[in-house]
């Protein structure tokens, strides 16, 4: 069935991340549809949201939007009532409940997300232990991650230390590789949550095989891709995780982001069991 395409405009008076990430969000439920997405970001004077309008107007379609500013979304709305297609304010349901939960006025300032507050410091240099642990550099550092996450070559390892640095997880990684020690460092850790990442051997040699015809210089023995091998390095790493009693995340059928909050949470729960109050 060929997809429906449609035009959707993304309107955000920031980076307009936040609103990409729920379109995305929305759009997974719809089957057979292709947005054509038109993003505005940084929308913040009266020249910035006539352009907006002027796109609008050539490319009539679905508008989601994070304006907070009066003066820049009545005009956006007015456009989107002439041209009767939606104009959703994706923030306002959750910033009206939390207001009158807490009894108190939204601000309606733009970009408040990326304000240089102590999270964002947080993230910045939760994102500088990743690199600097990735992949079983600096061993000796270890015990100051949050999380550690152990597993054989191409289980995700490095994207959810990064995507869970932006969350603010000081995350390092550590490859089993057979034949090859692990640090002794990971072993004597007491601070982190260690997680064994798992995948499919089958498909496994499937990612493998793919990342060495697009990388050069990816390993090519045999073992890295014989099923046979990666079968026994599977279970070896799989038998370790138990050994250490270590909480074993299966990435076979996961994303990134399903991993990471499933690992998000197992933090919660150590970091409950851990609190002296």
């Amino acid at each position: 069935m060929t997809p429906t395409p449609f035009h959707l405009h993304l309107v955000s008076d920031s980076t307009g991340e936040t609103v990409h990430s729920l379109a995305r969000a929305c759009l997974a439920q719809f089957e057979d549809t292709e947005a054509i997405e038109h993003i505005w970001s940084m929308v913040r004077t009266q020249l910035q949201i006539d352009r907006v309008i002027a796109g609008i107007e050539a490319s009539p379609g679905v508008v989601l939007y994070t304006l907070v500013n009066d003066k820049l979304r009545q005009p956006l709305q007015d456009c989107c009532r002439k041209l009767n297609v939606p104009a959703i304010p994706v923030l306002d349901p959750a910033i009206g409940a939390l207001g009158a939960y807490l009894g108190r006025r939204a601000r309606n300032l733009p970009g408040q997300q990326h304000t240089l507050n102590h999270e964002y410091f947080e993230r910045i240099d939760a994102m500088t232990f990743a690199m600097t642990h990735d992949d079983g550099q600096a061993p000796w550092g270890l015990n100051d991650a949050d999380v550690i996450l152990v597993g054989v070559s191409r289980t995700s390892k490095t994207p959810t230390s990064i995507y869970l640095a932006n969350r603010g997880v000081k995350a390092a990684n550590v490859p089993f590789v057979p034949n090859v020690p692990l640090p002794p460092e990971l072993f004597t850790a007491t601070r982190p949550l260690i997680v064994g990442l798992a995948n499919d051997p089958e498909r496994l040699i499937a990612i493998r095989r793919t990342r060495m015809n697009v990388v050069q210089g990816t390993p090519t023995k045999m073992d890295y891709t014989d099923l046979d091998a990666v079968r026994t390095e599977v279970t070896a790493a799989r038998r370790l995780y138990y050994e250490h009693k270590w909480p074993v995340i299966d990435m076979t059928r996961r994303s990134i982001e399903e991993t990471a909050a499933a690992i998000m949470k197992l933090l919660a729960a150590k970091r409950q069991d851990t609190d002296p109050a």
